[in-house]
């Protein structure tokens, strides 16, 4: 028996297109991640509404997608000191949701790598 379709599934598919894209979870949620670096995970903190993407990006531009798109970009108090925004999926179309985990992705692919200062101050 095939099991449920789940909007993970749709973040899955559509980012198959970028590079070197893994799967994998945060904080026991599943996750996508790039470089060993998560970039787009299924919200967990309770109070974000159920059905939402955790996406990591500048501050900026996600202050911007907040204050133009508030019916699918949002914010709860938990997350606002994280560079991240919060997407509906049931409201997000499969253009923007591209267009989003490639945000994401890039955000975490120009990121400098982790263990790179501690290396330097070493």
């Amino acid at each position: 028996m095939a099991r449920p379709s789940t909007s993970f599934d749709r973040v899955r598919r559509l980012a198959r297109q970028l590079e070197g894209v893994e799967e994998g979870t945060s904080y026991g949620s599943p996750a996508l991640k790039v470089r060993g670096k998560m970039f787009a995970c299924i919200a967990v903190d309770k109070s974000a509404e159920p059905d939402t993407l955790a996406v990591r990006m500048s501050f900026l531009e996600r202050d911007l997608r907040v204050k133009t798109e508030p019916a699918v970009y949002y914010l709860k108090p938990h997350y606002v000191n994280y560079p991240c925004v919060l997407a509906r999926l049931s409201r997000i179309s499969d253009d923007a949701l591209c267009e989003l985990l490639e945000a994401g992705w890039r955000f975490e692919r120009s990121a400098p790598e982790r263990g790179a200062a501690k290396r330097r101050r070493a």
